[in-house]
């Protein structure tokens, strides 16, 4: 793939959450209230002068805040970045390690027992998702945490299960925004490409059939025409394809907030997109970004 020119300059704004800061050869889980951290805001005064407002309902009204009065050429989103549940992939590197995965196993469909070829939610993997929708709907209805208001989705089956699961039909206490649940399908923040067969995907067909509340971006070819079985995208190369995601989405969705359920690949990529902390995040896990996107 190409390098490209992003007509944006991305960067993480810092200090909102505490995976903003943290580090570590850890996998970090979906924190309570995301990690929100408990600050004021300037907004405050003005919007919660009583302090009977949630953190999240303060953050929510600051970010408002920021996209209405930010320079013409700055805008603001909240990403939810959600990695997906555990896969058959994950479990089979877990028994042979990193190192034999890497040389042998990542290369085939199967071992016999275990299919990984795009692979499919294990039954840990089902409950991580489920475990994504419990937050969803504990959170918004009793920390106030605004519910994305769009849905971006790559297209490996281990993540169209988890989107799909964790947001479907979400059961929300009176009063709480339940935004229409219309997630699309998204080529670029797919996982590393090359030579792993759980990363190739399945074709368009199926995944339609599959998938049927799931819309398709315009242009996704039938069959998966960016894998390859004998070279692994580099890190940067991945970075090209999440920046070029990032392009569209400041383009072309005005939501303040919006949700992308992808890999822990995808993450990393974005991470160096936008100069977040290496934040490595579990199977089911959850972290929210203030992303800062200038018109350069």
């Amino acid at each position: 793939m190409s390098l490209r020119t992003s007509k944006f300059r991305f960067t993480a704004v810092a200090g909102f959450f505490a995976q903003d800061a943290a580090t570590g050869p850890h996998e970090t889980t979906t924190l309570p209230g995301l990690g929100l951290t408990s600050r004021s805001y300037e907004t405050d005064p003005f919007f919660d002068p009583n302090h009977q407002k949630t953190e999240w309902e303060r953050f929510a009204h600051y970010l408002d805040h920021l996209n209405k009065t930010a320079p013409e050429n700055v805008s603001y989103k909240l990403i939810y970045a959600a990695r997906h549940g555990q896969g058959y992939h994950n479990v089979k590197e877990a028994e042979v390690g990193t190192i034999e995965w890497e040389r042998h196993w990542a290369r085939l469909d199967g071992d016999g027992h275990t299919t990984w070829a795009d692979a499919h939610l294990t039954p840990k993997g089902t409950d991580d998702a489920l475990a994504m929708k419990t937050f969803w709907e504990l959170s918004s209805s009793n920390l106030k945490l605004p519910l994305a208001r769009h849905h971006y989705a790559s297209p490996l089956t281990r993540c169209l299960q988890t989107c799909s699961m964790a947001f479907t039909n979400l059961a929300v206490a009176p009063g709480v925004e339940n935004p229409p649940f219309r997630p699309v399908i998204k080529e670029m923040i797919r996982e590393r490409l090359g030579i792993h067969t759980c990363d190739r995907r399945s074709s368009a067909s199926v995944i339609r059939k599959a998938f049927p509340g799931f819309s398709i971006e315009e242009g996704f070819s039938e069959e998966d025409e960016l894998w390859v079985p004998d070279v692994r995208e580099t890190l940067g190369e991945h970075a090209v394809r999440i920046e070029a995601f990032l392009d569209f989405l400041f383009e072309n969705d005005e939501e303040q907030i919006v949700s992308v359920t992808a890999h822990s690949g995808s993450i990393l990529a974005l991470w160096q997109v936008i100069g977040h902390e290496k934040v490595r995040v579990a199977p089911g896990g959850i972290v929210p970004v203030l992303v800062k996107a200038q018109v350069v």
